[in-house]
């Protein structure tokens, strides 16, 4: 997977945006302004390519003792993120954009009820 597929992948989701909040190279997808997925351009540039994902804690475990691309996420909340390395590691494409999706459910369920509307009408 290249940056510009995952890139258009993750923007062409409902409601999602994309920001650069802590630094000039870290890239952030956000749904109703709450973060779904991380990546460092310079890593990608480095050819070592990885995002974060927010996931469910008891998926986050059963992925980490599956893959040895993913492990717990590099500096997120190690239960609910997972940090996972693309095109060098036993992860393939369809598993990482079944995570991306996975992680984008999870933001949009736990939005309020008011944005859950809002999201819905885009």
């Amino acid at each position: 997977m290249h940056i510009e597929q995952l890139r258009d992948f993750c923007i062409a989701k409902k409601g999602v945006t994309e920001h650069f909040p802590f630094d000039e190279s870290t890239l952030v997808f956000k749904v109703m302004n709450k973060m779904f997925l991380l990546t460092g351009l310079t890593n990608w540039e480095k050819g070592e390519a990885k995002v974060n994902l927010k996931c469910n804690p008891e998926k986050a475990i059963e992925l980490r003792e599956e893959f040895e691309g993913i492990s717990a996420g590099f500096h997120m909340n190690k239960k609910h993120w997972n940090t996972v390395l693309l095109n060098t590691s036993d992860v393939s494409d369809d598993l990482v954009i079944e995570l991306i999706n996975h992680s984008y459910d999870l933001v949009v369920k736990g939005l309020t009820k008011k944005l859950q509307k809002e999201l819905e009408e885009l």
